[in-house]
């Protein structure tokens, strides 16, 4: 089944995807194939759009920095993500700094999914005196602008609470996701198959809250 959009939203049937991150790509890949978007999404990379500068303060603003960026170079409608995992116990970080939480260590030129989670386990090192779990919370904020000066963007957001595991499990996904514990299904993120995922993820549930402004 398709979803409609007005053609006045995007004329051109067009829309730029904000990322050049793979795992994002490949998630969001099967997100618009389930909607069935009757527009044409493509990476910036594909229009050789290099990365923004995400200089703001919360995954709000670096995801309209993003769309903005991508669509004042490629002169269409954009649309971008900015998500992180946020763990209150360490008020809230790694936050707006999750893909780039360990860029200070030697490793993380290597493989930097492995240094953030090796990072976060140490500081969670202290914090696991009791049984009591340790909350995490995955965050997507979806920002489309319909050209790069919007007055306007559709922003849309996910939450997926979970709670983060003393060491990595399961090999599927991207990032934090083998540090992510997920009660309701009894498996972290990357044990999880892309289509599971998707329902129930924060960038899942962005995308839906999306679609569903689309369509009012």
């Amino acid at each position: 089944m398709s979803v409609s959009i007005p053609n006045q939203l995007f004329p051109t049937r067009q829309l730029v995807l904000a990322s050049n991150n793979q795992g994002k790509l490949a998630e969001f890949k099967q997100l618009f194939e389930q909607a069935n978007l009757e527009i044409t999404v493509t990476p910036q990379g594909q229009l050789g759009i290099e990365d923004a500068v995400e200089d703001g303060l919360s995954f709000i603003e670096n995801a309209l920095i993003k769309a903005r960026h991508a669509s004042r170079i490629s002169g269409l409608p954009a649309i971008a993500d900015d998500s992180g995992l946020c763990v209150p116990i360490l008020g809230g970080r790694p936050g707006i700094y999750s893909a780039r939480f360990a860029q200070d260590e030697a490793s993380f030129s290597e493989h930097k999914d492995l240094a953030n989670n090796q990072k976060l386990l140490r500081l969670l090192e202290p914090h696991r005196h009791t049984n009591a779990p340790i909350i995490g919370q995955f965050i997507c904020v979806l920002a489309l602008v319909r050209h790069a000066e919007d007055p306007l963007p559709i922003i849309a957001q996910g939450i997926w609470q979970g709670e983060i595991l003393p060491a990595p499990q399961g090999e599927l996904g991207f990032g934090y996701d083998p540090l992510f514990w997920v009660p309701s299904v009894k498996k972290s993120a990357a044990e999880m198959q892309k289509s599971d995922k998707n329902r129930i993820s924060h960038r899942g549930q962005a995308m839906q809250q999306l679609l569903m402004q689309l369509m009012k």
